[in-house]
């Protein structure tokens, strides 16, 4: 069934395809990109190359040629979606140009080499048409790469070298010489330029129309009066009352704007007028003196000289031509500086922002700019006629330049970049301050751009090789933390890619390309390193100095030299305004003036980058004190530790001499306790050495006692020798006889003794007070016993418990243990067989005795009597 045809004036099916991409770069850029033939050099995985051309065959570029001489194998398979199992074995360039081209038929591509075997670069460039621009992977041999770089020299063309290890990868924009970008895409809203300080007669005419008897018109027409016309009426009231003067100063503006308000009527059902509301509004923005951006003055004053050398790449009816097409820029823009220098202003842009106005006259308007601003584009074209000479210049290149003057960017990639030890010093400096300042602030990425960069020709380098080879290059990044964990990461990585890592890194490739290839947008100005792990990029930053260092360093003013680098970054300061003095207690007149006359574009450009430079600041004032809270805070820390710890050891020290005083109170108690109980002890004893005492002197008092009877026994016995002759008494040896019949003697009572012939009177008296007894072979013989039984046989002495006593006092018995003198005595009186009888003693000795008190027979002792 056959597609109906598109209804008249609708959208062609290509502007349905792409619709939304040519919202953002419009039917010029299309064309460019249609137009556009684009060679990939694949080297290692080969991923980031696809995915980047994917990129763009979906956008509709015109051509692509894919020179790659490997082959598909099983590693490919798990990093390449353009692969599949079919394709294993077969020319790598070849299949992922089949699956590719499947993605847009409108796209073309080629992929060699045709035949097996090394990839003959030289031939491919050497034969093929001009490429826009060219692709290449690393890594790639030395030879290959220099290739590249001269084509690309040669040719004019831009270079984009891509690198894309494990997690990480970067990419390298080389421009030929100058590049310009005419079409940056500004804010719509800054583009616009009423030319309120200096309408052209037209413009007058229109607004003095409408506004004509103000007072008088209703208030539908007074209420969509457009802002235009309200804001030219009152400046001719302005002018009216200050001399001609229009207002410029802050206060000035005040005023006007405070003039415009009493303008608007609040009788109406609104409560107040909508068009003099925006009117109101539009005073700072669109009441400026035009003034030339700095931008367009760079390209205004570049070297004239090097315009001739520079290949820029320019577009003629969008399709690349000739080095004189390419020159037609320059052309331009001396036609559009001699228009600026005749006019003393920029041509009007022919745009018209918003506002509250009946339709018909807002057509009006805009037909009045659009008309001024056709005018002015001619004005610029004739001028560029007259300087072309040969050259043809087109018309729609006049007007897209002054379209977009105020905004045109120059990239100048052909001036000297900075020595790669400045880079990495500034670098190491920007990463001290991310340390102090912390994770908000994130550390540069150079480390990683030189593992990857420094070895071009190296699929898998080792940790190793890269660190020698940043080392040689950068000295400064020794030991570098950062540095040795980029390239052990690389390192194990060993040359792979990573898919979806690849795949963002071909995304943001793709992206510069159509910018580089449309001439639309900036592009990326040298290099990009991506970091897939912390998913960000670097950006640059800025520098404030105090006026001493300012003038230290000849920053600003006439000691200033060409091209002094900045003390903190080491770039060089080529233009004038690189560095200037800001007075940061403006006053009202300066406040007033510092803006005036300028295009609102320009002061909403000026304001937002002091804004984004302030922005800085504040952020760098944030970390700074954000470092000291950190410091002082470790400082609080350890502070508060040292003082805990000496708190603790305080304590410590108090309880341990509370301890001490404890256990020395507790020994205290116990010798307390001891003392009391020795004390007790010392008394008992003292009570016990004072019984002792006693005892003793009793004891002593007996032992003298018994002292004293042996010395009178032995007066006695020396008594009774003197006196044994004289003695009228004897004992008479008992008569054999049965010592246990009635006969016994000493049977009678009182008996306290025992002899032979005793007598009778005493024994039964019991005056008897002791005997001596013959214990010879007589009955009453002594055996060995003392308590032995008496016999009836012959007598013997079994028994004698004779004692004398007399007055309590103890005497001496059968029983008492002789001493030396009764042995003495025994001996003298008897020998062997002889015992002492006893008696007590109660006789004081006053001289020694004889032995004449003794009575002695033959047989032994028989007796004593008693003196």
């Amino acid at each position: 069934m056959s597609q109906p045809p598109p209804l008249q004036g609708g959208p062609t099916d290509k502007e349905r395809k792409y619709d939304r991409q040519l919202r953002l770069w419009a039917a010029a850029g299309q064309a460019a990109l249609e137009s556009s033939n684009i060679l990939l050099v694949n080297s290692g995985s080969g991923t980031v190359g696809v995915e980047t051309l994917k990129n763009l065959v979906l956008p509709g570029i015109g051509q692509f040629t894919i020179a790659d001489d490997a082959v598909v194998e099983d590693a490919d398979l798990g990093v390449n979606f353009f692969l599949d199992q079919s394709s294993l074995g077969k020319s790598r360039a070849e299949c992922t140009t089949d699956y590719l081209l499947e993605l847009n038929p409108e796209v073309a591509g080629e992929w060699y080499p045709k035949s097996p075997g090394a990839l003959d670069l030289q031939a491919l460039l050497s034969t093929a048409t001009p490429y826009t621009i060219i692709l290449y992977t690393l890594p790639l041999p030395a030879e290959t790469i220099q290739a590249i770089e001269d084509y690309g020299r040669a040719h004019s063309i831009p270079l984009i070298a891509i690198r894309s290890v494990g997690f990480y990868g970067y990419f390298r924009i080389s421009l030929p010489g100058v590049f310009p970008v005419v079409d940056t895409h500004p804010d719509e809203t800054s583009t616009a330029d009423l030319r309120l300080l200096t309408p052209w007669p037209e413009l007058s005419q229109f607004a003095q129309e409408l506004t004509k008897d103000i007072g008088d018109l209703d208030n539908h027409l007074h209420g969509h009066l457009p802002l235009v016309a309200i804001l030219l009426h009152y400046l001719e009231v302005w002018k009216q009352g200050h001399d001609g003067a229009i207002p410029t100063a802050y206060a000035d503006k005040t005023a006007f704007r405070k003039l415009v308000s009493e303008g608007m009527r609040t009788d109406n059902a609104e409560g107040g007028e909508e068009n003099f509301e925006e009117a109101v509004g539009a005073v700072m923005k669109h009441v400026t003196v035009q003034s030339l951006p700095s931008s367009l003055r760079e390209v205004f004053e570049y070297d004239n000289t090097k315009k001739a050398c520079d290949t820029d790449i320019w577009h003629q009816d969008n399709i690349l031509t000739s080095w004189q097409t390419k020159s037609a820029f320059w052309i331009i823009a001396e036609a559009v500086s001699q228009f600026y220098q005749s006019h003393g202003q920029l041509p009007v842009t022919g745009g018209l922002p918003d506002m509250k106005a009946q339709s018909s006259v807002y057509i009006q308007l805009q037909n009045i700019y659009k008309s001024k601003a056709r005018q002015d584009v001619a004005e610029v074209l004739r001028i560029a006629q007259g300087l072309a000479g040969d050259v043809v210049i087109n018309s729609t290149e006049v007007e897209q330049f002054c379209k977009n003057a105020r905004f045109i960017k120059l990239i100048n990639s052909a001036q000297d970049s900075p020595n790669i030890e400045d880079i990495v010093g500034n670098e190491l400096s920007q990463d001290e301050i991310a340390a102090i300042a912390g994770p908000e602030m994130q550390s540069s990425l150079i480390s990683l751009y030189l593992a990857l960069s420094l070895a071009p020709n190296t699929l898998a380098p080792s940790a190793e090789a890269m660190q020698t080879a940043i080392y040689t290059q950068a000295p400064a990044l020794q030991g570098h933390e950062r540095t040795q964990q980029v390239t052990e990461e690389i390192a194990r990585a060993a040359g792979g890619e990573i898919h979806n890592i690849s795949a963002a890194l071909g995304g943001m490739v793709a992206q510069e390309v159509i910018k580089v290839v449309t001439q639309q947008y900036i592009p990326v100005d040298n290099t990009c390193i991506f970091d897939g792990i912390e998913s960000r990029c670097q950006r640059k930053r800025s520098h404030i100095f105090c006026l001493d260092c300012t003038t230290r360093f000849c920053l600003s003013g006439q000691d200033r030299q060409a091209h002094v680098p900045c003390p903190a970054c080491e770039t060089q300061l080529s233009s004038p305004d690189d560095a200037v003095i800001a007075n940061l207690k403006p006053s009202e007149a300066y406040r007033t003036s510092i803006l005036s006359g300028l295009s609102p574009s320009i002061i909403m450009e000026c304001a937002g980058r002091a804004l984004s430079f302030w922005a800085y600041q504040t952020t760098q004032n944030i970390y700074y004190q954000k470092y000291l809270y950190k410091t002082l805070t470790e400082k609080y820390a350890t502070l508060s530790s040292r003082l805990e710890q000496t708190v603790s050891d305080a304590n410590a020290q108090i309880e341990t001499l509370q301890r001490k005083i404890d256990a020395l109170t507790t020994e205290n108690d116990s010798s307390r306790k001891k003392n009391e109980e020795i004390a007790r002890a010392y008394k008992e004893k003292n009570r016990q050495l004072l019984q002792t005492q006693e005892l003793h002197d009793k004891l002593r008092h007996t032992v003298e006692i018994g002292h004293i009877q042996r010395a009178a026994t032995d007066a006695i016995d020396s008594r009774f020798q003197q006196q044994q002759q004289q003695s009228s008494r004897h004992f008479a040896p008992q008569q054999p006889g049965a010592y246990h019949n009635a006969n016994r003697p000493g049977s009678v009572s009182g008996f306290r003794g025992h002899a032979t012939g005793v007598d009778q009177e005493r024994a039964s008296s019991g005056g008897f007070r002791g005997s001596l007894i013959d214990t010879g072979s007589g009955p009453w013989a002594r055996d060995n016993s003392a308590s032995g039984p008496a016999s009836n046989g012959a007598a013997t002495f079994q028994r004698f418990g004779a004692r004398g006593v007399m007055d309590g006092e103890r005497g001496l018995g059968i029983g008492h243990a002789p001493n030396s003198a009764e042995r003495r005595r025994y001996h003298d009186l008897g020998g062997v067989g002889k015992h002492i009888g006893g008696f007590s003693s109660g006789i004081k000795v006053s001289q020694p005795m004889g032995t004449s008190g003794l009575q002695r027979t033959a047989d032994g002792f028989v007796g004593i009597r008693n003196i």
